[in-house]
């Protein structure tokens, strides 16, 4: 079962649920960030029925921190899965329920600790023996008991892009799964700590269960063995990483697939699951839209620049993502570059994409960029962020203001000595 379409044609033009793109690019400017309410919705509604209400759907904030994103999802029902402070008080914000925010993350500062346990988080994933150290020190100073799992690194391939995998055992994120029971029983010797559960995320953007699924039987192997060394396991996260459609021929499992296969494995533990859903419940619910600055050919290519650059939208440049993309017209298409205006070789969105022949100051909108899309974004050339919209409806909301140019440079200082004269005036 796939999702509803939130991007129509009708008569022609494109439409974001009710609202004609052309309007939301009259009234807000290109490029823009465009995000579906009821795609929103739709994602987290089936994960969270799929999954039950015993069990905890933390949404990943990093995958779009916007706080009328995070707020949707909170209103649902959903909790948070965070990696920062600024996440943290971006979750609080948006009136998430501290116990249902989870803090994962390989690198927490002593002032972020602080802040969840002033908080009282769910659980802090802990990724090291350093951090389970810390975590300690800074609870007993606090006159408090922290909640604790440990992610535990399992070595499985996920079979996704290199740069976003995260359960091998060369990369930096856990503590390796045959070293669990040391971990768990130094922890046990710590009075400022509690061992709640266990933690796995192998990484994002898998299209197939099977990964997840050799993941999650070695979890369990490993709960199991915890409970007979006498560690209570009450909660079991599993991660997140569920794959979206973002080229033709990708088939990601459903949120039910996904639901299925892990109560099936880890279900009958006694314990409450915990997943971390992010680029599945808001890459198919965003929307890009740009507009086309100009066109040329040379010998060998031929380019259609648009006013989003790498910037703007960064994970074709940088991981090498393909795109889709929709426009109003129906004339023949060729295979162009579509570019951006960025002074960099690597501003470019796709090389040889078939494109419909468009004419300069047409829209171009890319689909299933409310994952990693403005949250990634940079004022790189000292070009200003973009805005954001919600459409619910026939409603638009804007939900984030256009930079200024001015506002580029807020916060910027001129050093002191910039003010004192120089040897020609002395």
């Amino acid at each position: 079962m796939s999702f509803s379409q939130t991007l129509a044609r009708r008569d022609g033009a494109l439409f974001i649920e009710d609202v004609p793109v052309r309007d939301l690019a009259e009234a807000h400017g290109t490029p823009l960030y465009v995000y579906s309410r009821a795609g929103l919705l739709e994602r987290a509604s089936r994960l969270l029925a799929a999954f039950g209400p015993d069990n905890l759907v933390a949404y990943s904030i990093k995958s779009n921190m916007n706080l009328a994103v995070v707020r949707t999802f909170v209103d649902a029902g959903c909790g948070v899965d965070v990696t920062s402070r600024g996440e943290l008080e971006r979750a609080l914000r948006a009136r998430a329920d501290p116990r249902k925010i989870v803090y994962s993350g390989a690198g927490k500062r002593p002032d972020e600790i602080d802040r969840g346990l002033e908080a009282g988080l769910r659980m802090f994933n802990v990724e090291s023996l350093d951090e389970l150290a810390m975590i300690d020190a800074r609870a007993r100073a606090a006159g408090v008991v922290a909640p604790i799992s440990f992610r535990l690194n399992p070595d499985v391939d996920a079979r996704t892009h290199p740069k976003i995998a995260t359960g091998l055992r060369t990369v930096k994120f856990g503590v390796p799964i045959e070293e669990a029971p040391a971990a768990y029983a130094h922890a046990k010797t710590l009075s400022n700590v509690e061992v709640v559960g266990v933690d796995c995320h192998i990484g994002s953007q898998l299209l197939s269960l099977e990964p997840m699924r050799d993941a999650l039987l070695k979890l369990k192997t490993a709960v199991l063995s915890l409970r007979q060394a006498g560690h209570e396991i009450r909660l079991i996260d599993i991660g997140g990483g569920l794959g979206v459609e973002y080229q033709d021929g990708d088939v990601p499992p459903t949120p039910e697939e996904y639901a299925d296969m892990a109560l099936e494995v880890v279900g009958g533990l006694g314990a409450a699951l915990v997943c971390e859903p992010g680029r599945s419940l808001t890459a198919g619910a965003g929307y890009l839209v740009s507009r086309v600055l100009y066109q040329k050919q040379n010998e060998q290519k031929s380019f259609v620049i648009l006013d989003a650059g790498m910037n703007d939208y960064v994970r074709p440049a940088m991981y090498g993502s393909p795109v889709r993309v929709e426009t109003e017209s129906t004339r023949a298409s060729a295979p162009v570059d579509l570019v951006g205006p960025v002074c960099e070789s690597t501003d470019r969105f796709a090389e040889g994409y078939a494109l419909p022949e468009v004419s300069n100051g047409d829209l171009v909108v890319f689909r299933d960029v409310g994952a990693y899309g403005f949250c990634m974004a940079s004022t790189y050339n000292g070009r200003p962020l973009p805005a954001e919209v919600m459409v619910h409806g026939s409603r638009v909301e804007r939900v984030r203001r256009r930079q200024s140019v001015e506002e580029t440079w807020t916060g910027e200082l001129q050093p002191q000595w910039d003010d004192e004269p120089t040897a020609d005036d002395r």
